[in-house]
């Protein structure tokens, strides 16, 4: 191959890799898309367990801003993917899983609200935008909002 050669080729390669990295990072916001709404539920009937003893569907709409259809239905795949247990018209409750996954939702929030509270962001948007940020944001990138928020 000549040089000329290399040099035609050269930024096809590099554009085929582009084009590999918005594709994975596609479908990596889709995948964390379906999996925010179950995020946000975990967290909150953690939450409401946690201050008021028991989480409820209906205290689960009022605080999602949703239906009460909405929550019955989320709440059915939430038990099909063994995230919680119920019974109609009762309490809902964790399983291991989503207690974990709670833990782990909960964790990335608080990272998230430290490193846009260290950007010097008022805490009523940087609660707003870290509930957005943290079902999207890396591992790697996680790790760094949380070494720059400890050094601030």
């Amino acid at each position: 191959m000549t040089n000329d050669q290399n040099l035609e080729t050269a930024p096809q390669e590099v554009e085929a890799r582009a084009v590999e990295a918005r594709v994975e990072a596609f479908i990596g916001v889709r995948e964390a898309r379906r999996s925010e709404v179950a995020e946000d539920y975990v967290e909150l009937i953690a939450e409401l367990i946690h201050d008021n003893g028991e989480a409820l569907p209906v205290d689960i709409a009022t605080r999602m801003g949703v239906t009460a259809p909405t929550v019955a239905k989320t709440l059915g795949r939430l038990a099909r993917d063994g995230l919680i247990t119920r019974a109609k018209y009762r309490s809902v409750f964790l399983t291991e899983e989503g207690r974990a996954l709670a833990k782990e939702c909960r964790h990335r929030h608080e990272i998230v609200l430290r490193f846009l509270l260290s950007l010097g962001l008022d805490p009523e948007t940087a609660e707003r935008d870290a509930e957005g940020i943290e079902h999207h944001v890396s591992e790697r990138t996680l790790a760094l909002f949380a070494d720059f928020a400890d050094r601030s």
